[in-house]
């Protein structure tokens, strides 16, 4: 393949992949300048969760930005999928599939007001979706880089985009710890922690995961698209490198 023809197919993907990155980014910055906001004017609010915004004033910049971040990384998983990262129906693009509908069902299910009479299921729902995202996210990461880590193209990628993954594992445990604190009749899992802080510690590694695997995309469109064939021939290439 030449350049000019290179060019031609993989503008499209490098578009796409930079649409992604910036929707991503868009959500950073949004939900930061909350956040910012707050830790200015009233730092006891950063220990309720994220969601809490969307029972507020400022409820319609919340459900912009996490729609901007179902978004965007939906489209940056396509990116990896037609560049030949993935196949659409590895762990790895389903997981992350799953990521972005658990957000996209964050905002349709808003957060149940405790200061209100529960009048409907959609605090169930969000809570379900907000855990469908969170557990989502690093096995989706995780399941991404694996397959490359040993690739002398891809290696790079694969093992920042791993280690993030299993930050993200690790940023979850908090929440994990708790639920299990309250399930053995302890204290109520979201006392156990500030759970705004400790969900504010996983949202960021997660979003940085994101970020990660959205320059690996970018980097990808810029290179020849893979086909299965190709990615065989990679593996038993490096394998035998490692060897020798």
């Amino acid at each position: 393949m030449t350049t000019a023809e290179l060019t031609r197919t993989s503008a499209p993907s490098r578009v796409v992949a930079l649409v992604g990155l910036t929707a991503v980014l868009s959500t950073i910055a949004m939900i930061g300048s909350l956040d910012l906001r707050n830790a200015l004017e009233r730092p006891t609010e950063l220990r309720r969760t994220i969601s809490q915004y969307g029972l507020g004033a400022n409820a319609w910049v919340f459900e912009v930005a996490v729609s901007l971040l179902a978004a965007g990384s939906l489209v940056i998983a396509v990116v990896l999928v037609h560049r030949g990262i993935a196949r659409w129906y590895s762990t790895g693009a389903v997981a992350l599939a799953l990521w972005s509908l658990g957000l996209a069902l964050v905002v349709a299910f808003p957060k149940q007001d405790w200061s209100q009479p529960t009048t409907s299921s959609s605090g169930s729902i969000h809570r379900a979706a907000s855990l469908l995202a969170f557990v989502s996210l690093p096995i989706a990461i995780i399941a991404l880089a694996r397959p490359w880590l040993r690739d002398s193209t891809w290696g790079g990628h694969a093992r920042w985009t791993l280690g993030l993954g299993v930050l993200s594992v690790v940023a979850f445990s908090p929440l994990l710890y708790a639920v299990l604190v309250h399930a053995s009749g302890g204290t109520a899992w979201w006392r156990v922690f500030p759970i705004g802080y400790v969900e504010r510690l996983l949202v960021f590694t997660e979003v940085i995961a994101v970020l990660t695997a959205g320059l690996w995309a970018l980097a990808a469109a810029n290179r020849p698209k893979l086909v299965p064939w190709q990615r065989g021939e990679t593996s038993r290439r490096t394998s035998a490198t490692s060897t020798t």
